[in-house]
């Protein structure tokens, strides 16, 4: 099987808060221990100011890159069937040069894939903590992260950089941590989510919490919430494409391919591609997190650190940053990623802004591995002529 460009990796695990540490959160908990996960590719330099953080989007991990040699041991079999989720982008000569850059990518808290979540055990109980598990934010992801740079021995990063979620994560370590970030990339992202986004995220947590094997989240030694989390992956799916990229892969195509069958099952090809995503994500996917991350990512709003006003907000800032949106994205429309371009851009920091036209809808960014590949690996090399 061929390993990928970074070849096989192996997944690394750090406790970055116990009893003595405990990591404080946005909510006014503080939680411990924390576990984290996260997979490094290249090589940190001697003077460590080489390392690129990548933060990964919603249902995404620690493993971006290269092909997984612990699957089996994690019990995470569809690892074996593919290479990590930006394998296109990382890698020797790939715009995530391992050749040149110290590559590193951690697991979010609250996740199901080996950073501290729900599922783990809840040290006052000897039992998962379900829905006893804290409120997390964006702002809670980042601080986690600066304790694992730290404990790297990294100081400050030659860049952040994520989609979607991811790309609110960039922005937060550029507003949290000015001192620290060199570059941020902010791709298929904006300072927050709409109303719209947090319409449909709040249907697909109700998909959860009504499936009647939700029991208030204690399903862990039980039948999970599989329908419920089926559903809320179905509709999230429907945010990721376009009108036009669905129209061009399933149309009105029946599935039979003779017409209506006249029945309430599934009749139409866009209704089984729906279907087989729901189905297939309730096999690597915990319902708990996908609550708890979909949470953090409504909360989400930049501009805090303005009182409200990005603009305020976007002084802070210290970092070049590259914002790239997409055309047909409709989760996070191009236009309030441009918003946030000019908001730097009046605050005189250094910003470039480029919208890609792409019929991929919000997958663009894992999708335009070429426009995508030419404009980071040039903002990257551009950091020299600074």
């Amino acid at each position: 099987m061929d390993a990928g460009n970074v070849g096989w990796t192996v997944p690394r695990k750090v406790r970055l808060a116990d009893i003595n540490n405990p990591l404080p959160l946005d909510c006014g908990k503080k939680i411990t221990p924390v576990e984290v996960e996260y997979e490094t590719y290249g090589k940190l330099n001697d003077t460590r100011d080489n390392a690129i953080l990548i933060l990964h989007a919603l249902s995404g991990d620690a493993h971006a890159a290269g092909r997984s040699t612990k699957a089996d041991e994690m019990n995470r079999p569809w690892l074996k069937d593919r290479p990590g989720w930006w394998d296109r982008m990382i890698g020797p000569g790939k715009a995530f040069d391992t050749n040149i850059y110290f590559i590193i990518c951690s697991n979010i808290l609250g996740s199901c894939y080996g950073t501290t979540g729900p599922a783990d055990t809840n040290p006052d109980t000897g039992r998962p903590y379900g829905l006893a598990f804290p409120v997390v934010t964006v702002g809670d992801w980042v601080r986690l992260q600066e304790r694992l740079i730290s404990h790297l021995g990294i100081k400050r990063l030659r860049a952040v950089a994520g989609g979607s979620l991811g790309g609110q994560q960039a922005l937060e370590w550029a507003l949290a941590y000015p001192d620290r970030v060199e570059s941020a990339i902010v791709i298929a992202s904006s300072t927050r989510l709409s109303a719209q986004g947090l319409a449909f995220n709040a249907v697909a947590r109700h998909a959860i919490t009504t499936d009647p094997n939700f029991r208030k989240g204690n399903y862990y030694n039980d039948a999970a919430p599989d329908r419920g989390l089926a559903v809320a992956r179905m509709l999230a799916h429907i945010t990721y494409l376009s009108e036009i990229s669905m129209s061009r892969k399933f149309g009105r195509r029946y599935r039979n391919g003779d017409g209506p069958g006249f029945h309430l099952g599934t009749d139409f090809e866009v209704e089984g591609y729906l279907q087989h995503q729901g189905n297939s994500f309730v096999d690597r996917f915990d319902a708990n997190s996908y609550l708890y991350i979909t949470r953090a990512m409504d909360y989400y709003d930049a501009s805090s650190w303005g009182d409200g006003d990005i603009n305020q907000a976007c002084r802070r800032i210290e970092s070049r940053m590259l914002l790239v949106s997409f055309s047909s994205d409709w989760l996070y429309p191009p236009e309030e990623t441009k918003e946030l371009a000019i908001a730097l851009s009046r605050c005189g920091k250094h910003v470039s802004y480029a919208n890609i036209q792409s019929s991929y809808g919000h997958d663009a960014f894992l999708l335009e591995v070429e426009n995508l590949s030419r404009l980071v690996r040039g903002f990257l090399k551009a950091r020299g002529a600074q």
